[in-house]
């Protein structure tokens, strides 16, 4: 075990050493520039476009070897303080990976609030970074609170050794912030299940689903998942390999919020191979279940013209030549022009989605 450790201190200083020497090349680069009397460029993935992703079934959308990029210019009036916020976030994570110590990314963001000027430019520009050296945000010892949840038969380990035990309290316990440095997982749980709102992961811990039917564990992102709750679903998965579904709302959005823990997304396609899992299934609710079920018709929202756009930019998408079932029921919800919510199961019976649809999904198979 001594070894083991001994071994991960080695590959942590060697990766740290590397991140320096990659953020010392970018410098590097710019100084010559300036010796020129050029002005210095800065060049990052274009991560914003379909074009530069490839799909594969096994992994998802993974960024291609021949992707685009776009220029950062430093004599440009449009590109000037990006150049020089890129700059700034560089010399933090220096100084961070150099001393070996952590910041969050708020921390990043009042380190210099006028720079800056919001949350969100940190946030992208992190990510930039992170694409630029090729490496996880987590190797750039910038961090980022957890907005998910988790629950049900799990026990682990944070890195500091910590005990996290999700079986001793009915409330929910955040996604760790470090998912990297989760070790010695234990859990008897027969399957995962994400769900894609905090409300219904509430109504399903209230109702002590985790116990009922046979041990879960269930997760929420609370709507888009941020990157601890992907990398979780993804921890979940390499270490337990036991089911994972997924239970979204019957609208565009919640599809494409499933697609993102399945197959990933565009602007995270450079990490594609530590977030996504491929292996998701569509657990509901599913556009034929609102016929199926007779889900009242004062349940069912019309499509508006922007969950129309939604749709129809959903079925160009590179996944569904490989999901011919989910084809047929996104073009169910375009042929019948409504969608559902999770809660509208309330409206057939209060209790009806955690005591009939569920147990009956999954004892008989009901996912796609």
């Amino acid at each position: 075990m001594y070894a083991s450790l001994q071994k991960g201190k080695t590959n942590k200083h060697t990766l740290m050493r590397e991140i320096l020497s990659r953020i010392e090349s970018v410098i590097l680069r710019i100084v010559e520039s300036l010796s020129k009397n050029e002005a210095p460029v800065l060049e990052l993935s274009n991560r914003s476009s379909w074009s530069n992703v490839d799909f594969d079934s096994g992994v998802g959308l993974q960024m291609s070897s021949g992707h685009s990029v776009t220029t950062v210019k430093s004599n440009c009036l449009a590109s000037v303080t990006k150049f020089a916020q890129i700059l700034k976030i560089l010399s933090v994570i220096y100084r961070l990976v150099q001393s070996n110590s952590y910041a969050t990314k708020r921390d990043v963001y009042y380190n210099n609030t006028q720079l800056f000027g919001s949350q969100r430019s940190v946030d992208t520009i992190v990510d930039d970074i992170s694409c630029m050296l090729k490496v996880s945000r987590r190797a750039l010892h910038v961090m980022a609170t957890s907005k998910g949840l988790i629950a049900g038969d799990l026990c682990y380990l944070e890195e500091d050794g910590t005990r996290i035990d999700c079986r001793s309290s009915s409330a929910s316990i955040s996604v760790s912030s470090n998912v990297a440095g989760i070790r010695n997982i234990v859990s008897s749980a027969k399957f995962v299940m994400i769900v894609e709102k905090d409300a219904t992961f509430q109504t399903l811990l209230n109702d002590d689903f985790c116990r009922k039917l046979s041990p879960c564990i269930m997760i929420t992102g609370k709507g888009v998942p941020d990157v601890n709750s992907r990398l979780m679903v993804k921890k979940l998965w390499d270490t337990l390999q036991i089911p994972i579904f997924a239970l979204v709302d019957a609208d565009p959005h919640g599809f494409e919020i499933m697609c993102i823990y399945k197959y990933g997304s565009v602007a995270m396609s450079f990490e594609a191979h530590s977030l996504t899992v491929p292996s998701v299934m569509w657990l509901g609710l599913l556009p034929s279940d609102l016929q199926r079920l007779m889900v009242p018709k004062r349940s069912l929202l019309p499509l508006t013209r922007r969950d129309e756009n939604k749709l129809n930019s959903l079925l160009k998408r590179p996944y569904f030549a490989s999901q011919p079932q989910w084809q047929k029921e996104m073009e169910l919800m375009q042929q019948n022009k409504v969608k559902a919510e999770i809660q509208s199961l309330a409206d057939i019976a209060p209790d009806f989605l955690t005591s009939i649809y569920l147990p009956n999904k999954l004892r008989y198979g009901g996912w796609l």
